[in-house]
């Protein structure tokens, strides 16, 4: 008699499932990669950060000298000393309304839209403003600003007035302004100005501006001291 053997039906896998030492490999490989990444997706986030400052201060010093050609903004501080010497703020407190002076030559460009500048806002600029004029000391701010002036311009960020500044800086670098892609995060002490810029105010009429004004005070914006442009002006 012949006799059949019995057939087994169940075929061996050929899947298997990771170990736990694949996992965890996985995982360390994963790690390693976010961490090599890290400092790249930082630095592209503080640049976009400090570019919107930039520009939010580049239309906050158009602002001021809209306002300033106009009238409808009084003149800053004007004197006979050359702009390169004006010293950087020196308050670390920030709270006026907009349309003012903060204090003497500190402007607030509200950009928040609350109507005023205070050091938690992070659209909030603070221009500082002063005039240049050769003018003989003693001569009143009026009489320098109908004569025309030299602007000098620097914008930083209100939210940079706090009680932590250690110091704000009058310029750095050749340029005299903020990095573009550095400071995004806000964490520098030392605030340096997010735009820096000068322009003239010339004026019409019998007492206004002159040549030789002109003439003057181009020459010191190019680095001439006040003798050296008076004496190329004459």
């Amino acid at each position: 008699m012949m006799r059949t053997k019995p057939q087994n039906n169940h075929s061996r896998s050929t899947e298997s499932g990771f170990t736990i030492i694949e996992s965890l490999m996985a995982v360390v490989v994963a790690s390693i990669l976010m961490i090599a990444i890290a400092p790249v997706l930082a630095l592209s986030v503080a640049t976009r950060v400090q570019a919107k400052r930039v520009e939010l201060a580049s239309l906050a010093a158009k602002s001021y000298l809209d306002g300033v050609r106009s009238g409808t903004i009084p003149a800053p501080p004007i004197s006979n000393t050359e702009l390169t010497n004006i010293a950087a703020p020196s308050g670390s407190s920030l709270n006026c309304d907009n349309q003012e002076y903060c204090n003497t030559n500190l402007y607030c460009i509200d950009g928040d839209g609350d109507n005023r500048c205070t050091n938690t806002s992070l659209k909030d600029m603070v221009v500082q403003a002063a005039g240049y004029h050769p003018a003989p000391t003693g001569a009143t701010n009026e009489e320098m600003a109908e004569k025309g002036y030299l602007l000098g311009l620097r914008v930083y960020r209100a939210d940079a007035f706090s009680s932590d500044t250690e110091e704000f800086l009058p310029g750095v670098g050749s340029e005299g302004t903020a990095a573009s892609f550095a400071g995004g995060t806000g964490l520098n002490k030392k605030v340096p100005p997010l735009v820096k810029m000068t322009t003239e105010i010339m004026t019409n009429g019998e007492d206004g501006t002159t040549f030789k004004d002109l003439c003057e005070r181009i020459a010191i914006a190019q680095g001439k001291t006040a003798t050296e442009a008076a004496q190329s002006c004459n």
